[in-house]
């Protein structure tokens, strides 16, 4: 496969930083198209024509646009099943795979926002994420129990879970219990976690670099 039929569109230290994490797992080749968000490409029509929100990340696999975090690693763990990263359809680990994968954006990523915003508190049956110690406690019961999310190796679930609970913790949004520092702890002590963030702050570095010299 040649590195244009996978195109990346990144800008760093933003929730593109999943996708080099999960393109690092993954091991195949890619084109990393930069975004700088100061100068405004992400708002750029050739953009605009493959996410029309205007945000990151998003990828195409030959010439198919796919957007949003969570989809984009589920589509590359089937686009490329050699890297092992997801249960294959018909394995009783799907459930759960696909539950806690979708689970961190439907769910936790609306209550850290609520919390990170200091938004008033709504009636749970109102909004489809429920409350914020409702969310926590859930994650705790699961995460508490495995070692893995969907079996008994790590899977791209992994990756969106522990990355948004690393996420979460980082910026005070979302408690240092226990089994979330061990859980999160065990999934960015991989190889492929190091590497990316060691990328994702030369990028970082680089557009940095670009802005002092104006």
């Amino acid at each position: 496969m040649s590195s244009q039929d996978l195109v990346f569109y990144y800008a760093p230290r933003t929730r593109a930083s999943t996708i080099l994490w999960m393109l690092e797992e993954i091991g195949a080749p890619y084109k990393l198209e930069l975004l700088r968000l100061k100068k405004g490409d992400h708002k750029k029509p050739d953009y605009l024509a493959i996410n029309p929100m205007g945000k990151v990340p998003a990828i195409t696999h030959r010439g198919v646009a796919v957007t949003e975090a969570s989809a984009i690693c589920a589509y590359l763990a089937d686009a490329f099943p050699q890297a092992d990263l997801a249960p294959p359809p018909g394995d009783p680990n799907r459930g759960p795979y696909y539950r806690w994968m979708f689970f961190a954006p439907s769910c936790m990523e609306p209550v850290i926002t609520d919390k990170a915003f200091n938004r008033p508190p709504v009636a749970p049956s109102t909004v489809g994420y429920g409350d914020f110690d409702d969310v926590m406690d859930t994650v705790s019961a699961v995460v508490s129990n495995i070692e893995y999310i969907a079996g008994n190796h790590f899977t791209a679930a992994d990756l969106i879970l522990a990355g948004t609970l690393n996420y979460g913790m980082m910026f005070g949004l979302i408690p240092k219990r226990d089994e979330f520092v061990a859980y999160a702890g065990r999934m960015t002590s991989r190889d492929a976690y190091k590497r990316s963030r060691a990328r994702e702050e030369e990028l970082a570095a680089q557009i940095e670099a670009e802005e002092k010299e104006g």
